[in-house]
């Protein structure tokens, strides 16, 4: 069974003296439960694992009872106390406020209960972790599995992987591509979008927000003003609606709005976003195409590889602490931009033939004088290669 390297972070954790709450968060089928499965085979003392996916959220009192149970196992093992494990905590409401009071109880009373709180809404448990149980808490984000991790795991070629994506749970069905196509719209998109975000936030116009899902992971990194979708949505509201529903499907690791890079804070935030999917398969699942078709088709396939990249530089930059953007100014581009502690890298993304440079990594460089420029792929690092750096490495 593969382990990710986040498991030994938690085995460690756990093993201190000193106590905080550890709160994993990251999009559903990452392995979330199957890395807590594999910790508690790595622990020695008892456990508890609860879901929260099927409790009515009005519950409150559903927390108090697990924890209670808990509470009577801890009496029986003092010494190493007790883990408490929560899934989905973020389906029951005021779930912070309750968590906090029993765990500063549990504190002021030496009851050694360890816990672990795991959620696939980034925007609601954080915004829980801020209010209520600041100072109490060490967060770990789980994103989509990367190149590294499906090739070592299920042996995925780098062509492979930017097709079909980081969904483990859909690796043994690529050799079916319509049924794997069906696993990935139905049991992870549609689930996604209904349990994270419909469930969990109230979306006035649920028909409008799966229909910018689908633009936005048919144009992913690809810039598109709110405007011009606009004219392409029926009943569409306004472009302060249209944000809106896309800061829900980004924190719930579906599809993101990569800012333009600017000097200033305001232009970047008025800029029009450049899609893009935090998994590939969220592309390919949807498209009309195969696999083997789409390869001998060089601009999709360029397109497939530019997504693979910014998708492999969002999931990092939640982990690695930096932030992306992509630039364009008149006829000059460069796909993306990483920002980090006043350190700038601009990337240029060419999947297919021998490109020297670009006019608009030129004008780039003479605008803001970046720390690095870096071509990738077109006779630069070739772009399978890049899939298997960390970015941050590049600062």
């Amino acid at each position: 069974m593969h382990e990710r390297i986040e498991l030994q972070k938690v085995v460690e954790v756990m093993k201190e003296p000193k106590r905080f709450i550890q709160v994993l968060v990251g999009p559903r089928q990452i392995g979330k439960t199957t890395l807590i499965t594999q910790l508690v085979q790595k622990i020695t003392f008892p456990h508890i694992f609860e879901s929260a996916d099927a409790v009515f959220a009005s519950d409150r009192t559903w927390i108090e009872q697990v924890w209670f149970n808990t509470r009577e196992l801890v009496k029986n093992n003092n010494e190493q106390g007790c883990l408490l494990v929560i899934d989905e905590i973020q389906k029951v409401d005021n779930w912070s406020e309750i968590i906090k009071r029993l765990w500063d109880e549990d504190m002021r009373n030496g009851v050694n209960i360890k816990l672990i709180l795991l959620g696939s809404s980034r925007l609601l448990i954080q915004q829980g972790l801020t209010e209520s149980l600041a100072g109490r808490f060490e967060l770990t984000y789980l994103g989509h599995w990367s190149f590294i991790e499906m090739e070592s795991a299920f042996g995925f070629t780098a062509e492979e992987y930017v097709w079909f994506g980081g969904y483990p749970g859909a690796a043994g069905l690529i050799k079916d591509e319509e049924r794997w196509k069906s696993y990935v719209s139905n049991a992870l998109i549609e689930t996604s979008i209904s349990k994270d975000i419909l469930m969990l936030t109230r979306v006035d116009k649920p028909a409008l927000m799966k229909r910018l899902f689908e633009l936005g992971c048919l144009y992913s990194s690809q810039v598109l003003s709110f405007t011009k979708i606009l004219g392409q949505l029926s009943d569409a509201g306004n472009t302060t609606t249209l944000s809106h529903y896309l800061q829900l499907l980004d924190t719930a690791g579906l599809l993101g709005g990569i800012e333009k890079f600017a000097a200033d804070v305001i232009r970047k935030r008025s800029s029009s976003p450049k899609f893009q999917v935090h998994n590939n398969a969220l592309v390919s699942a949807q498209s009309n195409e195969l696999f083997e078709t789409i390869k001998k088709q060089p601009a999709e396939w360029g397109r497939m590889v530019e997504s693979s990249i910014g998708a492999h530089l969002l999931n990092c930059s939640f982990v690695e602490g930096y932030k992306v953007f992509y630039w364009r100014h008149r006829n000059d581009e460069v796909d993306f931009v990483l920002e980090k502690r006043g350190k700038i890298i601009g990337i240029e993304v060419k999947s297919t033939g021998f490109v020297s440079g670009t006019s608009g990594m030129d004008a780039f460089n003479k605008m803001y004088k970046p720390d690095k420029m870096l071509l990738v792929g077109g006779g630069g690092l070739p772009w399978q290669e890049f899939l298997k750096i960390s970015p941050s490495s590049l600062f």
